[in-house]
């Protein structure tokens, strides 16, 4: 080939580049994008993904509570602890931060410094603590005070910051903006809020319950530090009436996007048959939770619970059964007598996602009257509202009213009586009990509780290839590829917070 062979070539690409330029702006500008986001759409995405993405739907949680199990390894490495399995716990932390940090950060920019835009701020700021408080809970140190700033900022290896840092900071965050929600500001995310629909009242409720929940976090690792953040959220006021639950509503139908996250998840993954038998991954409900409830004689149990005879959905609560979480690999020949979530409660995917609720707030302040940090009320009767309140929100979940017999519950409520009489561990006890049962399906909320109490006394499952020794796990393992892409922050990371296995403790979660 000549010289002159070669150049024509460069030639060409010199005229057609010089011919492109003058029109280059125009011609790459796509006319149908927007170079300012809507906060509104862009904070309603926030919204459904900070719901989606958590612990709940990692496969480890709802194992690790005891509340489901397989015969399997797959499906059940979270009652299992299967070492082989354990890195799926990292796929909270991968989708988080491209999806609801990068979301509301963004939200944030977008209304911060306009102030016909307060209670946008404010929202977006309580709903951003929700997001990274999920994140932070099961992970310890994570990346928060630069994180998300990777387009803005150019920062693409930020640091992880210390948890406890983390928690000054957001318990910071709840309460100035809290402070700064305004009634009288019309300006709010109006249809475009997903859990209350522009409602200020009901979000400055909501971020002092998160300030609850947070503050009571700290109860073993700094109890001074804890009661003065506990009492400034009951002074504020928290979650106490069944209108003002925080919850993320769902059609059920269309884009995934559009149904309650942990139902398709379960959904999906065991139970599109409805027969008993056909459960891809091998999942039942756990016996540890199947037989609690029949020993309690607990009126949720044909509310949760079916057992399919002959194909048909049956809720007799004699027929009620938990399947074993120490089979190793092969499906028992008596599968399908094992119980499974019911389709019209459990796995109802037009079902709220409720993020808090009034039982929460009962159980939660009920502890802090046995801590001394409350006098409002007395334990016994916020133990007792909380139950019914765990009970009630049922017809939530299910559409319908009275969906836990009343009489039942009233049964309940005396048989389950708080233990007045009884020390301070016991009584917690009682509540944390009522917590694992009340909570359900938010494994991961009693999950935090679980680390943090002790509650409830949970025997930890020693099978053959476990990780963790026979231990219960204590949070979730970072992305491999952080190893390799942030390496200096995740090496200083794992230098104050220990190994990243799933049997380190995060900051909170003090002996």
């Amino acid at each position: 080939m000549s010289k002159y062979t070669r150049f024509v070539p460069v030639v060409l690409a010199v005229v057609l580049l010089q011919s492109c330029d003058k029109d280059f702006e125009e011609i790459n500008t796509n006319p149908n994008a927007v170079s300012v986001p809507t906060p509104q759409y862009l904070f309603s995405k926030a919204v459904y993904d900070g719901a989606l993405n958590s612990g709940n739907v990692s496969k480890l949680l709802f194992g690790t509570m005891q509340y489901m199990t397989s015969f399997n390894d797959v499906e059940g490495f979270g009652s299992k602890y299967v070492a082989s399995q354990v890195n799926l716990s990292s796929a909270v932390f991968t989708a988080a931060y491209p999806n609801q940090i990068n979301e509301i950060g963004e939200v944030i920019k977008a209304v911060k410094n306009d102030p016909a835009k307060i209670n946008m701020y404010a929202v977006a700021r309580i709903w951003r603590v929700y997001c990274f408080s999920r994140l932070t809970d099961v992970y310890g140190d994570i990346p928060y005070s630069e994180a998300g700033q990777g387009y803005n900022l150019s920062i693409f290896q930020p640091k992880y910051d210390q948890q406890s840092a983390i928690y000054a900071d957001m318990l910071k965050e709840l309460e100035e903006a809290a402070a700064a929600l305004n009634p009288a500001n019309a300006a709010t995310f109006g249809a475009s809020d997903l859990i209350y629909g522009g409602n200020t009242d009901r979000w400055k409720k909501f971020a002092y319950s998160l300030m609850l929940r947070l503050g009571m976090r700290l109860s073993k690792r700094d109890a001074t530090l804890a009661k003065t953040w506990v009492t400034k959220a009951i002074t504020g006021g928290v979650i106490r009436d069944y209108a003002d639950i925080a919850k993320v509503d769902y059609v059920g139908s269309g884009q995934n996007i559009n149904k309650n996250p942990i139902a398709l998840q379960l959904f999906n993954d065991n139970y599109v048959k409805a027969d008993g038998i056909s459960n891809p991954e091998g999942g039942k409900y756990h016996q540890a939770f199947i037989d609690s409830l029949k020993a309690n004689n607990d009126p949720r149990l044909p509310v949760l619970s079916v057992v399919y005879v002959g194909g048909v959905a049956n809720t007799t609560e004699s027929l009620q059964k938990g399947l074993p979480a120490n089979i190793n690999g092969t499906k028992p020949a008596d599968f399908v007598t094992y119980s499974e979530p019911k389709q019209t409660t459990v796995l109802r995917q037009n079902a709220p996602l409720l993020l808090f609720t009034v039982a929460e707030a009962n159980f939660l302040l009920a502890e802090a009257v046995l801590n001394t940090w409350y006098a409002g009320e007395t334990a016994a009767a916020l133990y007792e509202k909380g139950i019914r309140a765990a009970m009630q929100q049922w017809d939530l979940i299910s559409g319908t009213t009275n969906t836990v017999d009343a009489a039942r519950i009233n049964t309940y409520v005396t048989a389950h009586a708080l233990k007045t009489s009884a020390s301070v561990a016991v009584q917690t006890e009682q509540i944390y009990n009522q917590v694992w049962v009340g909570l359900f399906p938010d494994a991961q909320e009693v999950y935090n509780n679980y680390r943090r109490t002790g509650y409830p006394a949970l025997v930890p499952n020693n099978y053959p290839g476990n990780a963790t020794g026979g231990k219960m796990p204590r949070r979730f393992i970072y992305p491999v590829v952080e190893q390799t892409l942030n390496k200096v922050s995740y090496a200083e990371a794992i230098g104050r917070q220990g190994a990243d296995d799933i049997v380190t403790r995060v900051w909170w979660d003090k002996q």
